[in-house]
């Protein structure tokens, strides 16, 4: 196996995934949550990240070749959406804690774009192409693993943060993550602006 593939894929997605990064977005989108919700929530939007990640570097190209997608729609979807949730998260206009929410909050935004977003999805499928025999598929598999694994301990030990907090310091959290998540999706959507102003100049 080549570990030096292998650092390159793990290294790569954490900085993407941003861990330490996520953990305020995370408290703010689950803090009204009950410990054992929170934590159900972590592993499913892992959980989720992961399958988006895998189905993306397995027949990505194929499927956005297929569908007539450019990643830079892609880019600028996965922007959109988090302004939304962004909006909501500033305006305090979250819902009511219940499964239903869990399920949704682990979904959009955490798992997808959040984790699996743009950014881990085309450098996922970079590796994959760069990948040449089955070591080094298995190198960029055990990477995506691994990087995975950190996100969900970094998302499972942060429950201990809510309880320093207390209710007003999650609704601080809150509104600093809604800022963070809005400057996050501006970037998103002006990367995937540029993006297409450089395609099209050169003519594609």
């Amino acid at each position: 196996m080549d570990l030096k593939l292998l650092g390159e894929v793990f290294v790569t997605l954490l900085v993407i995934m941003d861990p330490p990064g996520m953990v305020p977005i995370y408290l703010a989108l689950t803090g009204t949550l009950t410990a054992r919700d929170r934590n159900r929530a972590g592993t499913q939007a892992v959980a989720l990240a992961f399958g988006v990640i895998v189905v993306f570097a397995v027949a990505g190209q194929t499927l956005l070749d297929y569908l007539h997608v450019d990643l830079p729609a892609l880019q600028g979807a996965g922007g959109l959406l988090l302004i939304l949730i962004a909006l909501e998260l500033l305006t305090g206009r979250t819902d009511n804690p219940n499964q239903q929410v869990t399920s949704n909050i682990a979904l959009v935004p955490l798992g997808t774009p959040l984790l699996a977003g743009p950014g881990a999805i085309v450098a996922t499928m970079l590796f994959v192409q760069r990948a040449d025999g089955i070591a080094d598929y298995l190198a960029v598999a055990v990477g995506i693993v691994a990087a995975m694994a950190a996100v969900w301990v970094a998302l499972r030990f942060s429950g201990g943060i809510v309880k320093v907090l207390r209710p007003s310091g999650i609704e601080v959290v809150t509104r600093i993550a809604g800022l963070l998540l809005a400057a996050i999706a501006v970037q998103l959507i002006a990367d995937a602006v540029a993006a297409f102003v450089e395609q099209y100049a050169n003519g594609h």
